[in-house]
């Protein structure tokens, strides 16, 4: 998940909070059903290094014939060389064949866990004081749990929906370099997930400290992600006699050269959307800043009255940042070799080559800068559509009656640009709230509040039926 992101928490602080549900409660039976898939697929190691989505997209179709689906209806997939990184296609007909389909993306892979690093053991669900813990609690396996969890029940009461429901759970969205079953999807079986739109990880909600909701975050529109590898070579030598020619020297210039260049602002419909809400919500020097922002994105100083907030640097601009180094062969030696990765994040309507273009400038000619492989897709936003936007906030005014939802572009990037790039618009669904820190995606202790996750499965439900008809 290339996360709720962080654009979301964003003036959050300014708006009425709503009381939190009790943190512990029965499940209903439909909740204890699901609570036993999410559990299997929490359980169900996905890892690159060690795990299998394979296996769990087989225990997704397992369930899903056992609600009555057809072997015909559902597609699970994989390919010779990365046998452990399938996933798996389903597919409930709708009514009218007028009515595109509509599709439910997820993922069901996670980031790597070290057992000695966490607390409790990663790949076991723990309950504790109102949480779920487990990696991949939230990052994707709550949503890509709801997203079947719901085929399961439309199928298994009989729902005919109007529209054609697809449902997409791939493999390898959260590492760049690994098989990835959206983008094979989108190359080599683009028919079987053709759809009108598709709902995806990447928006979300926001509860305070305490645990109330704050607002609802749909996403519009993300970032593409894209490194780029810094090289700097030389002859060395002893390093008892130093020149001012070193390897380590000369890459380290050209990554503070990185570091204090500022991207050009620009704005999406989505983000100007969103920042002019942002700004009616806080009223002073912060909320008059982004409205100078908003009529001259050229201004300086309200840039950088915004740009202290990291989350909204972020989200008005592409953003470029050194995440890796290694250099010299020897403690006695003049370096021979300087590398850097540096990991870049697209502002839509920005390229791959564009931003390489001005990291080559900003490195200067003693640097190399290569674009790294898999060049992926430029992201393509698509449109603040009224018929996306409209049930999520219908069914938003049931769930949570006076919350705002707010249009978010994510600062990260998800498998969805795969899936733009065929011409699929892919939108970030709201309904599952996180916490301020969150949650731990990514990091250690990944966890997600009970009733969050209870209440973003019915919201979710009722959002799919509202869309399928």
């Amino acid at each position: 998940m290339r996360t709720i992101k962080r654009a979301m928490f964003l003036g959050a602080a300014l708006v009425g909070a709503l009381p939190v549900a009790a943190s512990a409660q029965a499940l209903r039976p439909d909740q204890q059903a699901f609570f036993e898939l999410y559990k299997e697929l929490i359980e169900t190691n996905t890892s690159l290094s060690s795990g299998s989505c394979t296996q769990a997209a087989a225990q997704i179709s397992a369930r899903l014939k056992a609600a009555g689906f057809a072997d015909s209806d559902i597609t699970t997939f994989s390919v010779p060389d990365h046998p452990k990184d399938g996933g798996i296609v389903a597919i409930l007909a709708g009514s009218d064949k007028r009515a595109r389909p509509m599709l439910l993306l997820g993922h069901l892979d996670v980031v790597e866990a070290k057992r000695e690093d966490w607390v409790r053991d990663p790949f076991k669900l723990v309950e504790e004081d109102g949480y779920y813990y487990a990696r991949g609690a939230v990052d994707d396996k709550a949503m890509a749990a709801v997203w079947a969890d719901s085929m399961i029940r439309f199928k298994a009461s009989g729902y005919k929906p109007k529209r054609t429901i697809k449902l997409a759970l791939t493999c390898g969205e959260e590492t760049t370099f690994a098989f990835n079953g959206a983008q094979w999807l989108a190359a080599n079986k683009p028919d079987l997930i053709a759809a009108d739109f598709a709902l995806n990880e990447g928006g979300g909600g926001r509860n305070d400290a305490a645990g109330k909701p704050q607002l609802l975050a749909i996403q519009v529109g993300e970032k593409a992600a894209q490194n780029y590898t810094f090289e700097t070579t030389n002859a060395g030598g002893h390093s008892s006699q130093p020149t001012p020619d070193n390897a380590i020297y000369e890459l380290a210039d050209a990554l503070q050269a990185v570091r204090t260049y500022e991207f050009p602002v620009r704005f999406t419909d989505t983000t100007r959307a969103f920042f002019t809400a942002t700004a009616a919500a806080m009223p002073g020097p912060a909320g008059d800043a982004i409205n100078r922002l908003l009529a001259n994105p050229e201004d300086k100083a309200a840039d950088a009255l915004i740009s202290r907030d990291k989350a909204m640097h972020s989200t008005l601009r592409t953003t470029c940042v050194a995440t890796l180094l290694n250099a010299g062969h020897a403690e006695n030696a003049l370096p021979q070799r300087a590398t850097a990765n540096v990991n870049c994040r697209i502002f839509p309507g920005e390229t791959v080559e564009g931003t390489l273009a001005k990291l080559r400038e900003l490195a200067g000619p003693k640097v190399k800068v290569t674009a790294n492989q898999p060049i992926r897709p430029t992201a393509i936003p698509p449109a603040l559509d009224p018929k996306i936007v409209g049930p999520a906030k219908a069914v938003a005014a049931k769930y949570f009656p006076g919350l705002p939802l707010l249009p978010l572009m994510s600062t990260g990037a998800t498998d969805g640009i795969f899936f733009q790039a065929i011409g699929i618009p892919v939108y970030g669904a709201p309904g599952i709230f996180v916490e301020t820190d969150l949650n731990g995606i990514h990091g250690l202790n990944e966890r997600i509040r009970i009733t969050s996750l209870y209440q973003g499965r019915d919201y979710l439900y009722d959002l799919v039926k509202a869309y399928a008809g």
